[in-house]
């Protein structure tokens, strides 16, 4: 196809096929959707490809729809629901051209609490977020192994109930599905009849992409205000393949883009240690300089919300309170540690705000806008 293809239009075309199918919780998501689709007929002009998760918490909430809405509109897709690991390591790193687009549903048995040993296809998730960072496995029979490189970089879209780990989540421009309520509506999908509409698209996809290719592969596109680091990473593509289309889809990539970084930030619980951080910080040693290690356990036990009270079947206790916080440092690099402290005529151990505070300088999230009053009992320890 010869003839100048109107980037803009053909997405809004895409983005209506979506609509069509799937219902998504807000805009952003259909924004971010249509760029992924389009971004994964480009994606070698890019450094990394952001994995796109469709989640929710409960079945029935269309998230295997839009996968199969996407399979029709990206270059050789190609289910993975059961494949091993070998199987998608060869499919990638086999004939140049033909790589495949991973689609992935029912991601939670591989992620989720019944995955089992899947330690390969985890690995291969993650590795091929990035170009150029093989995984080198043995290759032969016996004694006559070799190792060979085997490369898995390629887009991967997923489908599945209840959260990824953080590692795929950084990766990831994660949808979090929702049941259809009465009064929304779609069209019902029939595969005979709608496939070939999405393939008809998916033929302009490739064309256009071609127009684009090398003013994409050169773009450097400009990134909101406080997206850095991995989420730059993660829209970047989406945000060039937005410029190359050009209309208004440069402003709703932008958009699109603050709204799910913000979002997965709010998502974003960090790791336990950095609950346990954030929750001293906020509910158990606002407004004191020094706690009592008992009167501490008491405070996070009690609170609600929060795992303290049955980790692993039994409440937290002094020995592991003492192991969590010793993994990070004061600001003169030594771990966490309690100390002596002094209440009336008596010695305890606990724990000084001051030692905690670098820690909760680099790995919590913002402190509420307005401070937390001090806890009752605490107003003589400070």
């Amino acid at each position: 196809m010869n003839e100048t293809i109107d980037g803009a239009a053909l997405l809004d075309e895409v983005e209506t096929f979506h609509r069509r199918f799937n219902v998504f919780p807000h805009e952003a998501a259909y924004v971010a959707v249509v760029l992924w689709d389009a971004h994964a007929h480009l994606i070698d002009c890019f450094e990394s490809t952001p994995r796109l998760a469709f989640l929710s918490p409960e079945p029935g909430s269309g998230k295997s729809r839009a996968l199969e809405i996407v399979e029709t509109l990206v270059p050789n897709p190609m289910a993975a629901v059961d494949a091993s690991a070998a199987a998608l390591f060869r499919a990638v790193s086999g004939v140049e051209g033909s790589r495949p687009t991973i689609l992935f549903d029912e991601i939670d048995t591989i992620f989720g609490p019944k995955a089992g040993e899947n330690e390969q296809l985890r690995g291969f998730i993650n590795a091929g977020h990035r170009r150029n960072r093989p995984m080198f496995r043995c290759v032969g029979d016996g004694a006559n192994q070799t190792v060979q490189a085997f490369h898995s970089y390629t887009a991967v879209a997923v489908a599945g109930l209840g959260h990824l780990p953080a590692t795929i989540r950084d990766r990831s421009v994660s949808i979090r599905m929702r049941r259809r309520a009465r009064n929304e509506q779609i069209e019902p999908y029939r595969t005979r009849i709608h496939e070939k509409e999405g393939f008809a698209l998916r033929d302009l996809l490739a064309a256009w992409a071609t127009q684009v290719t090398e003013r994409v592969a050169n773009a450097w596109p400009q990134m909101p205000d406080d997206v850095t680091d991995r989420p730059a990473d993660v829209w970047e593509p989406l945000l060039a393949v937005a410029d190359a289309a050009g209309g208004a889809w440069p402003e709703r990539a932008r958009t699109a883009c603050v709204s799910l970084v913000t979002a997965s930030r709010s998502d974003d619980k960090g790791s336990i240690g950095v609950r346990l951080l954030t929750d001293l910080r906020d509910h158990v040693m606002a407004g004191t300089d020094r706690l009592p290690t008992v009167a501490i356990l008491d405070r996070l036990n009690s609170l609600d919300d929060a795992p303290w009270a049955d980790l692993g079947g039994k409440p937290l206790d002094n020995r592991r309170l003492s192991k969590m916080l010793a993994e990070y440092m004061t600001a003169d690099i030594e771990p966490i540690t309690s100390r002596n402290i002094k209440t009336g005529a008596s010695v305890l151990k606990g724990y000084y705000a001051a030692d905690l505070h670098d820690a909760w300088q680099r790995y919590c999230p913002p402190p509420p806008e307005s401070p937390l009053p001090p806890l009752p009992g605490t107003e003589n320890l400070a």
